[in-house]
C-alpha cells in the first residue's frame, strides 16, 4: 500500500534527525561551519527595517566575515515573536538555525499569553546574550510635565481622561505601563496596538499621552520635538540618554526589569558547535562598530558565555512572572 505523502516526509524528517544525532561531536565541531554551504538563518520575530532587526543585520554581516561563511536574516514577525521562536524550536539542532529574540520572547510571553507553542527552557539552547536596552517613558509634549512627578499629578488631575499607548496587550510595554499605574496610583486608558511603531506614531501626534517605549524607538520620536523622554526603566542611566535620569531616582521603584536581547539555537545543540558560535558572537559583540551602533539605538552590545545567558533568561523569567502576578494581568 502507498504511504501517504505526509508519512513520507515525516518517515523523511525522523531520519534525517537520526543520521544528525549520529554524528560525534568531534566531527560537528570540525564541520561547523561548512565553508561555501548552505548559510547560518538568524531568525527574527519583527519586520525588516525596526531596531532588532537592525542589530541582526549587522552581527550577521560580522559573523559572516568570522565564521567565513553566509549569514543571513530571516524576518518572521508575527504573535509577539511566537511565531518565529516556534520555527527556531522546530529546526535541526545543527548550528544553521538561529534566534535573536528579545526578553519578553523567553521572559514574558509565557506569563501573558494563554496559548505559547514553545517552551523557553526545554525547546533552545542558550548561545549568548545580545544587547541590553531598556524600555524608557515617553509623554507627548501636549502633556504639561517635564519629569515622573509631574505626570503623575497631571493624570491624578485628569482621572480616566489621560491614555498610554503600549505595543500590544501582554507586552512589555503593557506589563510596565500597567505596573506604573498601580505604583504612581494613578487612572490612565491602556490602548494596545498592534506594534511600537503604529503607538509611536500616535504618540508623535498627540492621540495618546505617554508610552513606555524601547529607547531607540524613543531617541526617534523625541527627535520629532513632539515626545519627550522622562526616564529610564532600569537600574541605572544609560549612554545614549545620559541626561535622563532613572525611575529609582525619581522615587518610583520596581521598574527596573532586565530588558535584553540574545541569541538561542534550537535543543540539543552539540557543545562544540555552541561554542563556536558563542566564540565568534563574542568576537563581534566586541567590535567597535557594532557596539557604536547598538550605543546608537539606546543599547549596550555585550556577549556572555552560554551558562551565564541560560541563568540571565531564568532570573528573568521568574523577574516578569512576578510582575505580572503583581499587576494582574490576565493571559491573553
Amino acid at each position: 500500500m502507498k504511504k501517504p505523502c505526509g508519512t513520507r516526509r515525516a518517515f523523511g524528517v525522523a531520519l534525517g534527525a537520526t543520521a544528525f544525532l549520529g554524528l560525534t561531536p568531534l566531527a560537528l565541531a570540525q564541520d561547523f561551519p561548512v565553508r561555501g554551504g548552505k548559510p547560518i538563518r538568524i531568525v527574527v520575530g519583527f519586520t525588516a527595517g525596526g531596531g532588532t532587526d537592525a542589530q541582526a543585520r549587522i552581527v550577521a554581516q560580522k559573523l559572516g566575515e568570522v565564521l567565513g561563511t553566509g549569514v543571513i536574516v530571516d524576518n518572521k514577525p508575527g504573535a509577539s515573536t511566537m511565531l518565529a521562536a516556534s520555527e527556531v524550536a522546530r529546526a535541526l539542532p545543527d548550528g544553521y538555525t538561529l534566534l535573536y529574540a528579545p526578553s519578553s520572547t523567553m521572559a514574558q510571553n509565557p506569563h501573558t499569553f494563554s496559548q505559547v507553542p514553545y517552551d523557553p527552557f526545554k525547546d533552545f539552547t542558550a548561545i549568548s546574550m545580545g544587547g541590553r536596552g531598556p524600555l524608557v517613558l515617553s509623554v507627548s509634549t501636549t502633556v504639561p510635565a517635564s519629569n515622573v512627578k509631574e505626570l503623575v499629578a497631571y493624570v491624578k488631575a485628569n482621572p480616566g481622561k489621560v491614555s498610554y499607548a503600549s505595543f500590544g496587550a501582554g507586552t512589555s510595554s503593557h506589563i510596565y505601563g500597567e505596573a506604573f499605574v498601580k505604583k504612581a496610583g494613578i487612572d490612565a486608558v491602556h490602548i494596545p496596538y498592534k506594534g511600537g511603531s503604529d503607538a509611536a506614531k500616535d504618540l508623535i501626534g498627540g492621540r495618546v499621552q505617554y508610552m513606555f517605549d524601547s529607547a531607540s524607538s524613543a531617541l526617534i520620536t523625541s527627535g520629532t520635538g513632539k515626545v519627550k523622554i522622562l526616564a529610564i526603566a532600569a537600574n541605572a542611566r544609560i549612554a545614549a540618554l545620559p541626561d535622563v535620569p532613572t525611575f529609582a531616582e525619581q522615587g518610583v521603584t520596581g521598574l527596573d526589569l532586565p530588558s535584553w536581547l540574545g541569541f538561542y539555537g534550537p535543543a540539543h545543540m552539540p557543545a562544540p558547535v555552541v561554542a563556536r558560535l558563542n566564540a565568534a558572537l563574542t568576537q563581534v559583540l566586541a567590535m567597535p562598530q557594532v557596539r557604536d551602533f547598538y550605543r546608537s539605538g539606546g543599547y549596550e552590545a555585550g556577549a556572555s558565555t552560554p551558562e551565564e545567558f541560560a541563568g540571565i533568561t531564568r532570573s528573568s523569567f521568574e523577574r516578569w512572572g512576578t510582575m505580572v502576578q503583581q499587576v494582574g494581568l490576565a493571559k491573553q
